[in-house]
């Protein structure tokens, strides 16, 4: 009856060690959810920072360009306005403010002046640096939510997780297909873009990496940067003909014991 009593206390103190050790794990990972999170909105927050200085030095140069200016100026307002919102609807807006950014440097690129100036130039640094710093922060928030609602699903934390209600948490995630679109490279023939046909070959075209017989009258060896050499000789130089140097046709050969290259001497 005591071993009984003995094994029955023992299996309670280790589900209450198992049940503490779960729910702090919880706990640490919910706030390290918190922390990378205020991160990406201390970037965020530079990054609305810069746009207005971004946006008056290129008024400076491209007044015309009105509509850019104003729909920049617009989503950024709306960014600021959603702070106390979802990491969901936070990256909305992001991604909208993000696209009139890259519309706003495309109209730059009409204007030499602009990409000259040496203030625009710092501005655009620092924004990039920025966005870089952004992107770092928000795939290790992503990886902490992936980790701490994977626990909140699979058993038995499970359990746990809906005893003491913690809540799965949200991905902040790039909505813009600009983004997260992958680029496409093409080389040549060999890996042309997706929807697109390779060129035919052109009439009297050399195919790199073969070897062809030099055209007549080419007497460089070379076509198109690649190499030529002539066609093997099926035959030694040096039969059915008098070696270079040596007696004219009709004259008598050699002696025996004679080499051929010395002339009999």
């Amino acid at each position: 009856m005591t071993l009984v009593i003995i094994v029955i206390v023992a299996i309670i103190v280790i589900l209450a060690i198992a049940l503490i050790v779960s729910y702090n794990r919880f706990v640490k990972q919910r706030n390290l959810i918190q922390e990378s999170w205020r991160q990406i909105d201390v970037e965020l927050h530079r990054r609305y920072d810069l746009i207005p200085n971004l946006v008056e030095t290129v008024r400076a140069f491209a007044a015309h360009e009105r509509h850019v200016f104003e729909e920049v100026a617009r989503l950024r307002t709306q960014a600021v306005n959603v702070q106390g919102a979802s990491p969901e609807q936070r990256a909305a807006a992001e991604g909208e403010l993000s696209g009139a950014l890259r519309q706003l440097m495309i109209s730059v690129e009409a204007y030499p002046q602009v990409q000259s100036n040496q203030n625009f130039l710092n501005l655009q640094r620092e924004l990039t640096d920025t966005e870089d710093r952004i992107a770092a922060g928000r795939r290790f928030y992503n990886a902490n939510v992936g980790d701490y609602n994977t626990r909140i699903e699979a058993f038995p934390s499970n359990v746990i997780a809906g005893s003491f209600k913690f809540e799965k948490a949200g991905y902040f995630e790039v909505k813009d297909e600009a983004v997260r679109s992958v680029p496409q490279v093409s080389f040549g023939t060999i890996g042309s873009v997706a929807g697109e046909q390779a060129p035919p070959p052109q009439p009297g075209a050399q195919s790199s990496g073969q070897i062809q017989p030099p055209l007549p009258g080419d007497e460089s060896g070379y076509q198109q940067g690649q190499a030529q050499f002539p066609p093997a000789q099926s035959q030694s130089p040096y039969q059915g003909q008098p070696p270079v140097g040596g007696p004219p046709a009709g004259a008598p050969g050699p002696q025996d014991g004679q080499s051929p290259f010395t002339g009999g001497q």
